[in-house]
């Protein structure tokens, strides 16, 4: 919580998955299946194993640092690797104290191992030593780059969850409160550094009136404040996060968008130190504003009015990227559509952000390789080997 700016019940959400990650992945040591299969001969038999790669690396980001542990740790372990943590430089302090706790567990030396450090040479190092056999990222997109050209020497497997941009697309139809309620949480949720976070709304211009009025009285309940007293949302992790997201706003006013609620940092001299930024909603956004074009990954949300579903569409799916989309409709038509078009790992439907174990964490085009999460997240965690056995 102090190390990485989260609310006190924030905080203890992140422990609570962190513990269910791992519980999950335990648990489900019992699931593994492998594959016995009929031969072209006779006094043949086909076998399909599943073995660990050996030695994966872990690499995590800044804004769930004892979760996303969890969300690695738990499946290499329960798939027989051992993995090599390293947490982002902004909060290594998690990390240590989690390694701590497994040295205290009495987990033999050299099964979970921790390295720190700043800068690409480190992490690069890791990925490109020859013992590695799988990497696993959770971080940017530039980062996965990165990652898979120094994984290309030695061929390591590659699982990269990277950045997105979830647009939240509200209809016509849609339960204007539901959905004003989940677009609050969903964007200021961890002063919004969650990968899935809405991060730009696109609202059918029939209701756009009637949901921006309501979404801005909603988001004038977050409030900033004293992580230890219920604060509806604690500050960005970074000074450098904090320059970026206000950099951005800045850009977006030159564009012709209007800061609507918030901007700046709150008044206060509690908010004196620390990067603190007002929950922010801007309107008059279009499709080419700096906000709805790039990840923003703090508390600011720009909202765009679109003619149609397809409008909005077109806007979710013209990205390079592609990992998370809401979409609040009555219509069936409209939403199997968006099942089978929108390019996307994830897709909530009427529906706020959420993630459950046993669901699956990946995304599309450049949003990354592989996943995480339930059955599919721990089978990358293995690697098949064939077997033709005559007897």
């Amino acid at each position: 919580m102090k190390e990485q700016g989260k609310t006190l019940a924030e905080a203890g959400y992140e422990v609570d998955d962190t513990i269910r990650y791992m519980t999950y992945a335990a648990e489900a040591a019992r699931r593994l299946k492998e594959d016995v299969l009929p031969s072209d001969a006779a006094n043949e038999q086909l076998f399909i194993f599943k073995v660990p790669f050996g030695v994966t690396i872990g690499l995590c980001a800044y804004n769930y640092p004892l979760a996303l542990i969890g969300r690695k740790i738990g499946p290499a372990l329960v798939t027989g690797n051992t993995m090599v943590l390293k947490p982002h430089e902004a909060t290594p302090v998690t990390a240590a104290e989690f390694c701590r706790v497994v040295e205290k567990a009495g987990l033999p030396k050299g099964v979970i191992n921790m390295v720190s450090g700043k800068g690409i040479g480190l992490a690069t190092r890791l990925v490109s030593d020859p013992r590695t056999r799988l990497v696993t990222l959770t971080g940017s997109i530039p980062a996965g780059q990165g990652v898979a050209k120094a994984a290309s020497q030695n061929l390591a497997a590659l699982s990269l969850e990277l950045g997105g941009k979830a647009p939240f697309i509200v209809l016509r139809d849609s339960d204007i409160d539901e959905a004003v309620e989940a677009a609050v949480i969903a964007r200021y949720a961890n002063c919004g550094q969650v990968c899935i976070c809405a991060e730009t709304v696109l609202v059918e211009e029939a209701v756009a009136d009637a949901f921006t009025d309501k979404l801005l009285k909603r988001a004038a309940e977050v409030r900033p404040g004293n992580l230890m007293q219920n604060a509806g949302m604690g500050p960005l992790t970074t000074k450098a996060a904090e320059a970026r997201v206000a950099g951005l706003v800045d850009q977006s006013l030159k564009q012709g968008a209007e800061i609507a609620l918030g901007g700046g940092r709150p008044d206060g001299h509690e908010f004196e130190n620390g990067n603190w930024m007002n929950p922010t909603v801007l309107v008059n956004a279009s499709r080419d504003t700096i906000t709805v074009r790039e990840e923003i990954f703090g508390p600011v949300l720009p909202v765009v009015r679109v003619a149609d579903y397809d409008e909005a569409l077109d806007i979710a799916n013209d990205r390079p990227d592609g990992l998370s989309a809401y979409l609040w409709t009555k219509n069936p038509a409209i939403y199997m559509d968006a099942i089978q078009r929108m390019e996307t790992g994830t897709i909530f439907l009427n529906k706020g952000i959420v993630g459950y174990i046993q669901g699956y964490h990946n995304g599309h085009k450049l949003s990354g390789l592989g996943g995480e999460d339930g059955e599919h997240g721990i089978e990358g965690y293995l690697q098949k080997r064939t077997v033709y056995m005559k007897y």
